[in-house]
């Protein structure tokens, strides 16, 4: 999986449209092999965009967990910590 690609179920707040985009566009880029596309693929690379963001709305909103929602700052700092003592 693409490093960039965070997880986005079960979180307060909810995940945005904005990181599902995000999410979308990282996924394209890594299947298609490219960060921007030329002007003749520009229109299927958002199509795709758009197409996979939907389907990932579709799945974040129908998941179920039985787990209490997991806090944003909390897993940004285990994040960080993981980030420090892996380049220390």
């Amino acid at each position: 999986m693409c490093r960039n690609i965070r997880t986005l179920f079960n979180f307060d707040p909810p995940a945005t449209e904005e990181e599902i985009h995000d999410a979308a566009l990282q996924f394209v880029r890594k299947l298609s092999g490219t960060t921007k596309p030329s002007k003749r693929n520009e229109e299927a690379f958002e199509r795709a965009v758009n197409s996979i963001a939907a389907s990932a709305r579709e799945l974040l909103d129908s998941l179920e967990t039985s787990q209490s929602p997991r806090n944003r700052e909390e897993e940004a700092a285990k994040a960080r910590a993981r980030t420090a003592s892996r380049f220390a």
